[in-house]
Order: structure tokens, then C-alpha cells, then sequence
């Protein structure tokens, strides 16, 4: 973050301010001394940035997939070792919307090749609204400056991570990388997101083989087409009091 003076607005009236902005840096991922990818990103938790990036796109199964990493936060780089590209992995650029402008190497249709989750896993609606809550009032679900997405991963008892950046695909994929490291099983846990639940973030919860994604922003038609298809329970709109199950209802309990 970085403070500017600036001039403010109040009541029609012009003051003299500092503001607080959030910071936003060109994050370079390099794979066995390729350069794959630059996206624009917070700059912190790189390295689970990397990894989670790295998974969701398909490049790597499973955290020991990495052999080595190293993040140069003078260049806002990443060099990491892995024992080779997927012979199916395609160098296909993807933009993502929304904001961040991030990059995935698949398409999300791909996803219906996939294996449909099994059920199992359920979570009762009263505890999906209190972790819901618990996460909009952690600083990191939005900032100190309210211009980062925030992401959660969370146990049906507790939140387990919390991350942040300015797109809400980097602090989902930041929180994957993160369980990841800490060998997190998240068969059983929900994905909370500040943002809007699109195609390419549902691909993500799909890779990781989360149960359940909560949303705080709405979903895209093809993101509820996709968790159809795939048995994902999505659940849109979460705050207060309410929110909309949009797929896997089966999951969420009334008591």
C-alpha cells in the first residue's frame, strides 16, 4: 500500500486528504526457465500465488509436483522447478474479466471432462452464513483500502486462510496455493469469495475439488452451468441473512 495526497469531495466542498491506495505489481512466473505468465497482482504471498496458479492451470498435480521456488521481490518474479510440462498442457492464453486482468491456460469448458464430485461433504446453511460473516469482517476480505478481492478457505467449524489481491482469481488461487503447502485436504472445506463467481474461477474450485464455493458477488450463467454439470454446490449473494443456492442444494442443511 501507498499513501497520496490527495484532494477530497465532502459535501461539496474540496479538502486536502492522504488516501491509502493498494499496491498492484507485474508478477512474473517462470517454469524450468520459461517465462509463462505475468499477471498483475498484490504484492504478497507470491510464492502461494505461484503454486496455486500453477495448479489451477494445470501445470501441477500436487505441491511435491514443485521441486524448487524462489520469488525475487526486487523484480517481482518467480523462477520455479517442476519435473516437466503435461504432454495435454496447452499454451492457450485465456484473459480473465474482471479486474487484475489474470491469465489462465485452459478453457473453462475443458472442465466438463471432469469427473462429477461426489456427494457427501454437507455444511448446514446457519454455519455457511456465520463463516460468511466472520470472513466480510476480516481486513484482509477486502483491505485497508477497499480495492482488493479477498478469498477464505474454510473448515465446516472454522476459517482456515485468508488472502487477498487486487483479482479475485490471484487471492482464490493464493488460498489453493496456500493449502496446498500446509497439505490441506479440501474434499471436505468451502471456498469463500468477495467476488464474482465467473467460468474461469469455478475451472479453479473445480481443479482443487471443493465442494462448495460461497459468494459475497453474483454468478455468471456459465459458472451455474458448469457446477450443475459437475455436482459443485454454488451458492451467490451470501450476506446477511440470505443467499442463493444456485447448484449442489443437496450439500447445504437445514440444521
Amino acid at each position: 500500500m501507498e499513501n497520496f495526497e490527495i484532494t477530497q469531495i465532502e459535501k461539496g466542498r474540496l479538502i486536502p486528504a492522504q488516501k491509502t491506495v493498494c499496491s498492484e505489481v507485474p508478477f512474473t512466473i517462470e517454469v524450468n526457465g520459461t517465462e509463462i505468465a505475468t499477471v498483475l497482482a498484490s504484492p504478497t504471498y507470491l510464492d502461494e500465488l505461484a503454486v496455486g496458479f500453477l495448479f489451477t492451470s494445470g501445470l501441477i498435480q500436487d505441491r511435491s509436483d514443485v521441486k524448487s521456488i524462489s520469488v525475487d521481490m526486487e523484480r517481482f518474479r518467480t523462477s520455479v522447478s517442476i519435473d516437466g510440462i503435461p504432454d495435454d498442457f496447452i499454451f492457450k492464453r485465456i484473459y480473465t474479466s474482471g479486474c487484475g486482468k489474470g491469465v489462465i491456460f485452459h478453457n473453462p469448458l475443458d472442465v466438463l471432462g471432469k469427473a462429477p464430485l461426489e456427494n457427501g461433504f454437507t455444511i448446514p446453511a446457519s454455519k455457511l452464513l456465520e463463516l460468511m460473516k466472520e470472513f466480510a469482517k476480516n481486513p484482509l476480505a477486502h483491505g485497508e483500502t477497499g480495492g482488493v478481492h479477498g478469498a477464505a478457505m474454510a473448515s465446516v467449524r472454522e476459517i482456515l486462510i485468508v488472502r487477498e489481491d487486487i483479482g479475485r482469481h490471484n487471492a482464490i488461487d493464493k488460498v489453493i496455493g496456500a493449502a496446498l503447502a500446509a497439505g490441506i485436504c479440501m474434499s471436505d472445506k468451502v471456498l469463500l469469495t468477495t467476488g464474482r463467481v465467473s467460468s474461469e474461477i469455478f475451472s479453479k474450485v473445480l481443479r482443487a475439488r471443493i465442494p462448495v464455493i460461497a459468494a459475497l458477488g453474483s454468478a455468471t450463467d456459465q459458472a451455474v452451468k458448469l457446477a450443475r454439470v459437475t455436482n459443485i454446490t454454488l451458492v451467490s449473494k451470501l450476506m446477511g441473512q440470505r443467499g442463493d443456492i444456485l447448484s449442489g442444494e443437496q450439500r447445504i442443511t437445514d440444521n
